[in-house]
């Protein structure tokens, strides 16, 4: 049956939400609300709220939040179409009779969720089969034990264009089609094939726990990397959470809600004990999933990955929220370290280290203004403009009038305090940094070892861009994937860098690479004229090595060069705010960069072999 959404309104309008909450819970009256122990978790001082102007209750313990609707069908378990006909009869309301078609379609999607479960348990029974032995090893080195293994339901598609059709075409194949686990080409008299092949598969669930989809990783190589089910009748991309079945009842034990990037980072957070985490699929995120978001908590944690698609993705989560902000709901950032995903972290520090970001999230207002001020050098009164126009702007897409307003003083308040008459660049990377000591700022001494030397303003050393571009000559598959980076990076050799601007156009170009023709526009076997010196011994700068770690480690050292060229212009920058206004943020700024960037340097040396 089919409700239209102002039948439900009106519904709710009729409903006196403390005389549906009553009879079950003790309610006591305080000014124009009602106050409670709440019913959905054990506490003994009440923080269980019902506001009957409003329509809603909520619970500042647990997080418990709904209407009257919600109230019958969470906490006296009732099916939702009992509910409305409880409150219905109750409000003199008569529910509206049952649309033919609306049954016809949920009965069709009871059917297809029951097709996606036994899919579920095809591939799970793969994984454990005979030919399930890479992608069980796969999981081994990712630290995913069994135990997490079923808890996902995680399994694998065999590498077979009709293994899943042969398997399970007793379901029919006109329903494995519907489904989206079978691809029928468009061409007449082609026969359907099995979309996932060679993929850990792993499932996305609805609310009620029910598969729906699938996410497939691959485990060989080959683009993409991760394949999703496509939109279905039981699957809309944009308006699911991956492991929104599990993460809702525990957000509200856990009194928060943590958004990340992919399948893998929630699953790295559940090994360490954090289950309230949830993620896109595949996508970036929508209007439609921050509201789900925001129904199992007001301000959830973004958490995504510390690269540069990492950052550009909570700011495009950033912006869309702006509109739909209120003093209930926000966002809350955490910036993960240069390079590295919620499964690096824990794996380095366990559940501390990321635990101890979580506990200082970045608030909304404060990422978008971090954002803006670092967007672009504010060395012209054009640039200082810009600047303030875009604050603006963002400040008036906020929906929440007070709201916008208040975003628009603090964020003007803060530009007036940042803004300086323009001073003159100094020549040397030593007389911009320092450290804030006494009140006064004191000038360093010239930092020792050479590695100090090999990322900063003058761009990276010869010996490691000769090294990157000798990695894409070994592996010139990885060059699409990273011709943007590569791109970007401040090359000080002006040879090496043509060669990198050739391989660059090359990737832009569509045409197929292969060694031979990276080796023609190097022209050579020798990168930029010299070899890569046998005490940086990069995984892939050799011919021996295992070729999965040389491209994972050439991903690596180009995330990690170019992420060292955005904390070397931030750093620069915050030293040189430090020098006009002396004050203890400044310093601290200053300092939690420079740590930054010594992280970068020692994961490079890692890379490199010469730590």
């Amino acid at each position: 049956m089919t409700l239209s959404p102002a039948w439900l309104d009106e519904l709710r309008a009729r409903t006196v939400l403390s005389a549906v909450i009553a009879p079950t819970v003790k309610l006591l009256r305080a000014g124009r609300e009602w106050k409670a122990c709440c019913p959905f978790h054990n506490e003994k001082t009440p923080s269980f709220t019902v506001n009957d102007d409003k329509g809603f209750y909520h619970c500042f313990g647990c997080g418990a939040h709904g209407d009257a609707i919600r109230f019958l069908t969470d906490q006296r378990g009732m099916p939702f179409m009992d509910a409305v006909k409880e409150l219905a009869s109750k409000a003199g309301m008569d529910v509206p009779a049952p649309d033919p078609q609306a049954k016809e379609r949920a009965d069709r999607a009871a059917t297809l969720t029951d097709v996606m479960g036994e899919v579920a348990k095809y591939y799970a029974e793969q994984l454990q089969g005979l030919a399930g032995a890479e992608a069980r090893e796969y999981l081994k080195r990712r630290g995913i034990d069994p135990a997490t293994v079923q808890r996902f339901g995680i399994g694998l598609a065999p590498d077979s264009r009709n293994a899943l059709k042969r398997a399970l075409a007793h379901l029919g194949e006109d329903r494995l089609v519907e489904t989206g686990m079978l691809i029928q080409p468009k061409e007449d008299g082609k026969d359907s094939y099995d979309r996932f092949r060679g993929r850990l598969m792993i499932p996305i669930r609805d609310p009620r726990g029910r598969v729906i989809a699938f996410g497939g990783r691959i485990l060989g190589t080959g683009e993409p990397k991760y394949l999703n089910s496509p939109d279905t009748p039981l699957f809309d991309k944009g308006r699911t959470l991956y492991n929104i079945d599990r993460a809702g009842p525990a957000s509200r034990t856990a009194k928060r809600l943590i958004v990340v990037e992919g399948y893998m980072d929630v699953i790295a957070l559940d090994r360490a004990g954090i289950a309230e985490a949830v993620a896109p699929n595949g996508t970036a995120v929508t209007e439609a999933q921050l509201e789900r978001m925001w129904r199992l908590d007001p301000s959830p944690i973004l958490c995504f990955d510390g690269d540069s698609a990492g950052r550009k993705a909570a700011i495009r989560a950033a912006l869309r929220a702006l509109p739909f902000i209120t003093p209930e709901r926000t966002l809350r950032f955490v910036e993960l370290p240069a390079g590295q995903d919620p499964d690096d972290v824990v794996n380095a520090g366990g559940r501390e280290a990321l635990e101890a970001m979580l506990a200082a999230p970045e608030a909304l207002s404060d990422r978008l203004w971090r954002h803006e001020f670092e967007a672009a050098p504010l060395s012209t009164p054009e640039a200082w403009a810009g600047l303030k126009q875009r604050l603006i702007d963002h400040a008036s897409t906020i929906g929440h009038a007070d709201l916008a307003r208040i975003y628009r003083e603090e964020w003007l308040n803060r530009f007036f305090a940042q803004r300086r008459p323009a001073t003159p660049q100094r020549s040397s990377a030593q007389q911009r940094r320092g450290t804030f000591k006494n009140g006064r700022f004191v000038a360093p001494e010239k930092p020792p070892g050479d590695m100090m030397k090999q990322i900063g303003t003058r761009g990276i050393d010869a010996r490691h861009a000769r090294a990157l571009l000798e990695g894409f000559t070994l592996f010139p598959e990885e060059l699409p994937a990273h011709c943007e980076q590569l791109e970007g990076l401040v090359i000080a050799d002006k040879s090496i860098a043509s060669l990198r601007d050739q391989l660059v156009e090359a990737a832009f170009s569509g045409a197929a690479l292969d060694r031979d023709r990276v080796m023609t526009i190097l022209g050579g076997n020798e990168a930029g004229g010299g070899t890569v010196p046998r005490t940086m011994g990069f995984s892939f700068t050799r011919r021996d090595s295992d070729p999965e770690r040389a491209r994972s480690d050439l991903a690596a050292a180009v995330e990690i060069l170019s992420a060292a060229e955005e904390v070397e212009k931030a750093l620069d920058d915050a030293t040189e705010r430090l020098k006009r206004d002396l004050t203890d943020e400044a310093y601290e700024e200053q300092q939690r960069l420079q740590e930054a960037q010594r992280g970068l340097r020692q994961r490079l040396a890692s890379l490199a072999g010469t730590d």
